[in-house]
């Protein structure tokens, strides 16, 4: 069956985000996970990632005003953080948590500030990214 040049261009942006490193293997594991009786089990689970993160980013942002920092605390939230992005298969997120972390193991302010900023940004691209993603494979399915 010939693909739609829509279904095409939802295969190109879904490529293109595992070849940018924006997504890993887990992300294959959680679309292999839908099936008919739940067609949105992903787009889904990613709403549910980024509602807990927005609880998340929050909590670091307060945390990272208190003095002295909770290098504890801080190193716990982004665990979550971390296990969180894991397990939609946020590459790019999951990778800036591990520098994040490093930074409170080694009680270093500014590298927690630092990283927490890139943190953020990779947090906000992918979201844009699969907002975009997620559209086009709706507009797909309607296509047909």
């Amino acid at each position: 069956m010939e693909r739609s040049p829509l279904q095409r261009q939802v295969a190109y942006m879904r490529r293109s985000l595992f070849d940018q490193g924006y997504l890993d293997e887990q992300f294959v594991q959680l679309e292999d996970l839908q099936d008919d009786a739940n067609p949105n089990f992903v787009e889904e689970i990613v709403t549910l990632f980024y509602t807990d993160s927005a609880r998340l980013i929050h909590n670091i942002e307060q945390a990272l005003q208190n003095r002295p920092l909770d290098f504890n605390r801080l190193d716990d939230y982004m665990h979550q953080f971390k296990g969180s992005s894991s397990s939609i298969g946020a590459k790019k997120v999951k990778s800036e948590c591990t520098q994040f972390r490093e930074h409170c193991s080694a009680r270093n302010a500014e590298g927690c500030i630092r990283s927490f900023q890139q943190v953020k940004q990779e947090h906000t691209i992918l979201r844009s990214k699969l907002e975009t993603y997620f559209q086009l494979v709706t507009q797909a399915g309607q296509a047909n």
